[in-house]
């Protein structure tokens, strides 16, 4: 997509820079990497009646894991990057933790929670402790072109409406099926799972007294399932594939802020752990909108502990 932080203009602007800056500027080609791991897995996540999250999965695959193997190759040390976020090394444990920036407002760290804790010590995030207004100083000062540019806010490969993307993407149109409300009756017919997600008002093309929203996405019976407004709290969930960044996977039942998507503030919530990597959040008060798909990303203070994939309650 044009103007996002991956399009051509982009590369273009970075090598103008390093040019600038006289530093070595390399161009690595991940999109075969990048289809497979980011792009199909947003669209399988979709199909499958689930909300991905291809910013977690990119941070995951492509810019820890594919380019710290570069690092490798390139025999270097660390890699560095733009994220908003903090390695802090507490001095207790001795090892390193992520941490949030010095720049609330800007916090990447949600989107990092999947990084294996063992790469945490290559990582340097150079813009930890500087807030964005002066790291735009700085690049006005280095007259870089990224000092007036807006601040990217949306997935890079989609256009503003991911529906039109995807019935460009799909293989098979999706299936048409049913609406039905929590009580079970039929109140009409949805134009495809892909299209709909948790919490979901606008576009059902219902109407009753006070409005409807998508509740749950019912793959095996390829319904959508609408309620009221209070049918969309939760007090419980389950998330699968956690990954303990920062600490070694508690035994025991631990007490955290649980951030269910990248723009929630946080509920306070107590994580109890279960076999493989899952665990069961009970949230203090029931939460809006808990979206499968979507990660759960647990932190203490300004440390992340760790994350995982929210998952369909049993």
């Amino acid at each position: 997509r044009q103007k996002s932080c991956c399009s051509l203009d982009e590369a273009i602007d970075a090598r103008s820079a390093c040019h600038r800056l006289d530093i070595p500027f390399y161009v690595l080609d991940y999109q075969k990497e990048f289809r497979e791991t980011v792009i199909d897995y947003f669209i399988n996540e979709y199909s499958s009646g689930q909300t991905p999250n291809p910013c977690v999965m990119c941070n995951k695959k492509i810019k820890s894991d594919l380019l710290l193997k570069k690092v490798d190759e390139l025999d270097c040390d660390f890699l560095a990057t733009g994220h908003y976020a903090r390695v802090y090394n507490n001095p207790e444990s001795g090892r390193p933790q992520l941490a949030r920036p010095q720049d609330l407002r800007k916090d990447q760290t949600y989107f990092l929670h999947g990084i294996p804790a063992n790469e945490l010590p290559r990582l340097m995030f150079p813009l930890a402790e500087i807030i964005k207004p002066a790291v735009r100083k700085i690049a006005g000062n280095l007259n870089l072109s990224a000092a007036k540019k807006p601040d990217s806010q949306e997935v890079c490969f989609v256009p503003k409406d991911y529906r039109t993307f995807l019935k460009q993407e799909m293989k098979a149109a999706p299936v048409q099926g049913e609406f039905i409300s929590v009580s079970g009756d039929v109140l009409g017919e949805h134009a495809g799972l892909p299209f709909y997600t948790i919490g979901q008002r606008r576009g059902l093309g219902l109407s009753d007294t006070t409005p409807y929203y998508v509740v749950k996405i019912d793959k095996a019976q390829n319904r959508v399932v609408l309620g009221k407004e209070d049918d969309l709290f939760s007090q419980t969930t389950h998330v699968s594939r956690v990954n303990w960044v920062s600490i070694q996977a508690p035994e025991k039942p631990i007490r955290v802020s649980a951030k269910l998507r990248y723009a929630h503030q946080g509920a306070s919530a107590t994580v109890f752990p279960a076999s493989g990597n899952q665990v069961k959040v009970e949230f203090d008060s029931p939460e809006r909108s808990v979206t499968p798909g979507q990660a759960a990303v647990f932190y203490q203070d300004d440390i992340l502990l760790g994350g995982g994939r929210i998952e369909n309650s049993p």
